[in-house]
């Protein structure tokens, strides 16, 4: 007896007799997808198309294995990025537009809600530490470890 079946697009479906592995290794690979597409104009249909799911199983399955949706973790991957590009100086604009965000205000809203600050002040601030750290390196060092490494006078 078949452990698939084909649904009328022509994928296949899973079956009770398969085991458990197997449907964790194509959420796996949806949220592979996701990582590195994160920038790319990609959708639920997208995303559940690369693990051959329907819409709704698929955000069950991906939910219960990563307990966030995949829009969700979608999401939290754009915005990770965004604050990898502030922290290296790019600007708001480009941060939003190069995660995939269409909309500036929307990716501030969501950024903000996220962080805890808006995306210019989370730039700001990690601006002012790398000036703060290129001044006084030292002050950023814990002492004891400084002092062990003779960076301090004894």
């Amino acid at each position: 007896m078949s452990n698939t079946h084909k649904n009328i697009d022509n994928k296949a479906t899973i079956t009770p007799e398969y085991p458990r592995v197997y449907l964790y290794i194509r959420i796996v690979q949806a949220k592979l997808f996701i990582d590195s597409h994160y920038a790319d104009e990609i959708d639920l249909e997208n995303i559940a198309d690369e693990a051959y799911f329907s819409r709704f199983h698929f955000i069950r399955l991906f939910k219960s294995a990563y307990g966030k949706s995949p829009h969700q973790y979608l999401k939290s991957v754009r915005i990770e990025k965004a604050q990898q590009l502030l922290k290296e100086g790019k600007t708001v604009a480009d941060s939003c537009f190069s995660v995939g965000f269409q909309s500036l205000t929307t990716f501030s809203g969501l950024f903000k809600k996220v962080v805890g600050e808006s995306p210019s002040a989370y730039a700001a601030r990690h601006k002012e530490m790398k000036k703060q750290i290129s001044e006084r390196p030292l002050s950023f060092v814990p002492t004891c470890y400084a002092y062990q490494h003779g960076w301090l006078e004894k």
